[in-house]
């Protein structure tokens, strides 16, 4: 069950697809009736177009160089993987449908079509507006700094849920940070059988990690003068007896 807040700005299904092709480190490839993993395999152009890096005597070339030209005949899988440990670590994947043309030793993927699923569901992504946007300025860097907030501040984490309305925080056992880019950061809200996303937008984007430590700031400072949610100070409370 998913929780809703108010918010502003927020990538578009094309930028967050970009995004989620800039992070990732693998993927999975579906074609001629198999399926084989590639880890660290894959290149992205300034177009999102991928080149796929794959051995001389792989099954996937060999179908590549086979397959009619210009015929669908492959769909390219990536995983939206939180780096922060959640319930469910998976926030989306991206399919890339399409065929491969071999380019100086390597596999060049031209995709007919896109799709990004999402916890909202799924979108088929425009082709001209995938190639046309760019991702999120901070998609490779979101690992660390959700990390370094999870771990080395948990108590700024408990701070911004004072930013969160109270039937967000109904039944909460943890929150952790689970997504940012220039928009916002959105917080997982685990209780004992569900969870739910809720989003912190920021006054500004951030293009950069110098402006979003600002804007983090800028909420760190909006929830130090609310009040703690009482959800949260009774879980204090139990904690402590």
């Amino acid at each position: 069950m998913g929780d809703s807040q108010t918010w502003t700005a927020a990538p578009s299904a094309a930028e967050r697809a970009r995004s989620v092709l800039a992070a990732a480190w693998s993927c999975a490839v579906t074609a001629d009736g198999g399926r084989e993993e590639y880890v660290g395999a894959h290149a992205v152009d300034a177009d999102g177009r991928v080149l796929l890096h794959v051995p001389d005597e792989s099954a996937l070339r060999t179908a590549a160089i086979c397959a009619p030209r210009g015929e669908p005949s492959a769909v390219m899988e990536f995983a939206d993987v939180a780096p922060v440990p959640v319930r469910n670590r998976i926030r989306g994947r991206l399919w890339l449908a399409g065929w491969f043309q071999p380019v100086d030793g390597h596999l060049l993927f031209r995709a007919t079509r896109v799709v990004l699923r999402q916890q909202s569901g799924a979108t088929v992504v425009d082709l001209d507006e995938f190639a046309a946007a760019r991702p999120d300025p901070l998609a490779t860097a979101e690992a660390h700094l959700l990390t370094h907030l999870a771990d080395a501040h948990p108590d700024a984490v408990e701070r911004l849920t004072r930013l969160l309305r109270p039937d967000s925080l109904y039944g909460a056992v943890r929150v952790q940070p689970l997504a940012v880019d220039r928009h916002g950061l959105t917080l997982c809200v685990e209780r004992s059988r569900t969870h739910g996303e809720v989003r912190l937008p920021f006054h500004a984007p951030a293009d950069d990690v110098t402006q979003l430590t600002e804007r983090m700031h800028v909420l760190l400072t909006q929830a130090s003068a609310a009040a703690c949610p009482r959800s949260l100070q009774r879980q204090r409370t139990d904690r402590e007896g």
